[in-house]
């Protein structure tokens, strides 16, 4: 005998369906919008469409799933089986998933596997605008990590052309030309990064490092003192105290 709380009770042990029918793109919408806001559920949408022949699309998903949860070995793990698969299908696509592993694998603090991702990502030609921005500025933390700084200084050159919005380069891009003695080059970079991102306050900490180098006593007690009204209890807001100490008195 037919009975439907049992139906329902074994579908919901089942897991979240797929849409019956549904193209890959409704599927794959689906579960990128499920692995931002309810990283849980699409996992188990990525595992349930891979069954059925999801592919990279649904590596790709299950990836992002991961990085939600800040599971970062696996997420970067799933990308690359993404680009893998993805190179297999001669699909373009494949270089934004090594762009994706390379990103994963430096928040894992795996800055050669970052590298060896990162450098498929950009040799592929296949990255233009943004993303190739993003994947050379993430190739250049690399760099600085391994200690080649012109080699960072190079990939941010490149990555300032193509992701010019983002303030994170241009603080990056300061921070380098300082550790390599470039005052002139570091003071035009963070007046770039504080005109993007004024609130935060590692560009402000930086600020106040480059004013503090080059003479500026006042500018730099400013962007410490900045730092520790937008984020006192921060490792920047230590760093702030640590430097205004060695400040002369106002």
């Amino acid at each position: 005998m037919f009975s439907p709380l049992l139906f329902l009770a074994l579908q919901a042990a089942a897991g979240p369906q797929l849409p019956v029918g549904a193209t890959p793109e409704a599927r794959y919408d689906q579960c990128v919008d499920a692995a931002t806001t309810a990283p849980e559920q699409a996992e188990k949408i990525a595992g349930q469409w891979r069954l059925v022949g999801g592919g990279f699309l649904a590596r790709q998903c299950l990836g992002m799933s991961y990085a939600t949860r800040q599971k970062w070995t696996a997420a970067a793990e799933a990308f690359e089986q993404a680009a893998r698969e993805a190179e297999v299908a001669k699909d373009a696509r494949a270089a934004n998933y090594w762009a994706q592993a390379g990103n994963a694998r430096l928040a894992d603090g795996d800055t050669a596997g970052a590298g060896t991702a990162l450098d498929a990502a950009l040799a592929s030609g296949a990255l233009t605008g943004l993303a190739r921005g993003e994947a050379q500025l993430d190739r250049a933390r690399v760099r600085v990590a391994g200690g080649d700084l012109p080699g960072a200084r190079g990939d941010l050159d490149r990555a300032l052309k193509d992701a010019p919005a983002d303030p994170l380069a241009w603080l990056l891009s300061a921070t380098l030309a300082r550790r390599m003695g470039d005052l002139t080059r570091a003071k035009a970079d963070i007046a770039e990064a504080l005109r993007r991102s004024a609130d935060d306050p590692s560009v402000q900490l930086e600020a106040g490092n480059i004013a503090g180098l080059s003479g500026d006593t006042k500018g730099a007690r400013a962007a410490f003192e900045a730092v520790q009204r937008l984020a006192p209890d921060s490792a920047q807001a230590k760093a702030a105290d640590a430097a205004l100490d060695t400040l002369p008195p106002a």
